[in-house]
């Protein structure tokens, strides 16, 4: 990535442009992460390339960067303040712009800027490797459509942040999981890395498959370090999930199978503006009492049950199988 962002700025000269825009873009991408989708990508393109293309591994940075720019935008829409343990991209400008002459605009307004040419720079790195052009050209229409579906999860879960709790059903909430997560996360990297390295569209399909039942389980894992997690170890707070109303799978669990007074605890702290601690730990005390923690893990077994099947009857090469078996059993760790 740190070259990456030295190739593009001596292409574009964007610290000349301005140095602020470009430092705070390369400090955020370059932040510790797990960077599962460019390995996912490389993985699914060596499962089936004959040889290594040029340029193979800049353009697998194209997913992490589509990540990244979502992330900004996410968390301008969540009003969140930090991004792996650190200030928010909206928060970092609004940093800057403190002490300065007051102006129509503040950090939320640069960070939205900032995340389409994220966005741009993302369709850079992709176009770098130097593949067959119709296996390019199919694998670029593939990261655009994981690029809509994930904007389609956004809005449908800001959406579903409306209705009531007793009107969202398990089906909806993996809706979100399916198109926010689990596809640009594990299936996109996935197929766009397989269709570069010339499987077949069966193969495609199952990869991405795969896909989807490993997003759902990570995101289900996510759910329950959100709710339990440590917060230096997550990078975010554990009230993030319930200040932002979200309906997760455990607070879903919850509610369907929980007393009348527990039900009516649950409404009235999702209504709420600004949850706090005290909240927290009482959502917590109901998702234990309730069996939801171990329902979601069984969703995470039967999850990852799911992807081992298919993935065993995949034609990539066995090497890359048994990196994928492994590698998913490491994320999925509880």
């Amino acid at each position: 990535m740190v070259n990456f962002m030295q190739k593009l700025d001596k292409l574009y000269s964007l610290s000349k442009l301005s140095p602020l825009l470009y430092q705070a873009i390369k400090e955020f991408v370059l932040r510790e992460g797990k960077r599962v989708r460019p390995t996912l990508f490389v993985t699914g393109y060596l499962g089936f390339a004959k040889k290594i293309a040029p340029q193979l591994y800049t353009s697998a940075l194209s997913i992490e960067l589509l990540h990244d720019f979502m992330l900004v935008h996410d968390d301008i829409i969540d009003k969140s303040d930090t991004r792996r343990g650190k200030p928010s991209l909206h928060k970092l400008f609004d940093n800057h712009l403190s002490g300065q002459k007051e102006g129509k605009f503040d950090g939320k307004d640069l960070a939205i800027v900032a995340g389409d040419v994220m966005y741009a720079m993302g369709l850079n790195a992709f176009l770098s490797i130097r593949e067959n052009p119709v296996r390019k050209e199919r694998a670029m229409r593939k990261l655009i459509e994981a690029a809509i579906y994930t904007g389609c999860g956004e809005f449908i879960e800001l959406i579903y942040g409306l209705k009531d709790i007793d009107k969202i059903t398990k089906e909806d909430i993996y809706k979100i999981y399916d198109y926010k997560t689990a596809n640009y996360t594990f299936a996109s990297p996935l197929a766009i890395g397989a269709i570069l390295g010339g499987a077949s569209e069966s193969e495609t399909k199952k990869l991405f498959q795969y896909g989807i039942y490993l997003g759902r389980a990570f995101q289900i894992k996510d759910d329950i370090l959100g709710m339990f997690g440590d917060e230096k170890k997550i990078g975010k707070s554990t009230l993030t999930d319930l200040q932002e109303s979200k309906k997760t799978i455990l607070i879903w669990y919850a509610y369907k199978h929980c007393n009348k007074k527990s039900q009516m605890i649950i409404k009235k702290i999702l209504s709420k503006d600004n949850a706090n601690l005290g909240d927290l730990e009482k959502i917590r005390e109901i998702i234990t009492h309730s069996g939801a923690i171990d329902f979601a893990r069984k969703e995470v077994s039967f999850s990852l049950k799911e992807a081992q099947d298919i993935i065993a009857s995949s034609k990539i090469k066995p090497l890359y199988r048994a990196f994928l078996k492994s590698y998913s059993q490491e994320i999925l760790s509880l």
